[in-house]
């Protein structure tokens, strides 16, 4: 039997599928069996993100309304042995999808898969609580240090709690140290003490993921800082104890702070 993690974010554009995807292979380089679920009805995207685009033909609605199998519908990765995607349908809608129907297709997947990820649309509507009524294990919330991202992430989590599900475990994304350090930002601590969630991972805003999307490729193909921070949090879901290393928040050698750049100001532009 599979651990199935629901992978949810308050608000879009936080990085919670480019990180599910991420997520996957690291552990399926590992030697594990994983299954990414796009459960993102309508906005589909981990076939672009796994580079499966072009072989998707039929999606988790066309598998809940019996037009296909689940052979057909699960399409292997092509660049991570052991990865598989259940792709969304891009041209439906949450309603579509019967809760009951897609719990169904849950239980049957467990036999077969050591990880399931399902990337669950944002926010709080009906697409979120499709998932969350499936019988999912576990909970992880994305969500970016800003005051907007964490007021998002806190009412996704008051959705979980409603439900009686456990605390969702808690990644910090798109961290900058410099402004971590000079308190223009939350640390990745400071975030989960606020929000009263568990610490999962904590992954720098690093250049690389974007480069790597601009090239139709997956970020954990790069020696990276956002990979190396993705292969902590897949180590910490296996079971392994792993230390944080606090972006923004450890001393500096004197190397580094003589050689480190000044952060920009930034001003309002004065329009009178």
């Amino acid at each position: 039997m599979s651990v199935c993690y629901a992978v949810a974010s308050g608000k879009g554009g936080v990085g919670k599928s480019t990180i599910t995807a991420g997520l996957g292979a690291a552990i399926a380089r590992s030697g594990s069996r994983v299954l990414i679920i796009d459960a993102d009805i309508g906005l589909r995207s981990q076939d672009a993100i796994l580079s499966l685009e072009n072989r998707v033909v039929y999606d988790l609605i066309d598998l809940a309304e019996g037009d296909c199998t689940l052979d057909q519908a699960v399409l292997p990765s092509d660049a991570v042995r052991g990865l598989f995607l259940l792709p969304a349908a891009q041209f439906s809608r949450a309603k579509k999808l019967d809760p009951d129907r897609f719990a169904k297709i849950l239980r049957s997947l467990r036999q077969s898969y050591d990880y399931i990820f399902i990337d669950c649309p944002a926010g709080v509507e009906r697409g979120l609580r499709n998932v969350l009524n499936a019988g999912v294990d576990e909970e992880i919330l994305i969500a970016t240090p800003d005051d907007i991202s964490v007021r998002s992430a806190e009412r996704t989590w008051q959705v979980m709690e409603s439900k009686k599900l456990n605390r969702p475990w808690l990644i910090v994304n798109r961290l900058d140290e410099e402004l971590v350090r000079s308190a223009g930002m939350m640390s990745a601590r400071t975030v989960s003490e606020v929000l009263d969630l568990p610490l999962l991972g904590e992954i720098p805003d690093d250049p690389v993921v974007l480069r790597a999307a601009l090239k139709h490729a997956l970020f954990m193909d790069y020696d990276c800082e956002a990979r190396n921070a993705v292969m902590r949090i897949a180590s910490r879901l296996s079971g392994r104890s792993v230390p944080f290393p606090g972006y923004g928040t450890q001393k500096q050698s004197w190397i580094r702070r003589l050689f480190s750049r000044p952060l920009k100001e930034v001003s309002p532009i004065d329009d009178h």
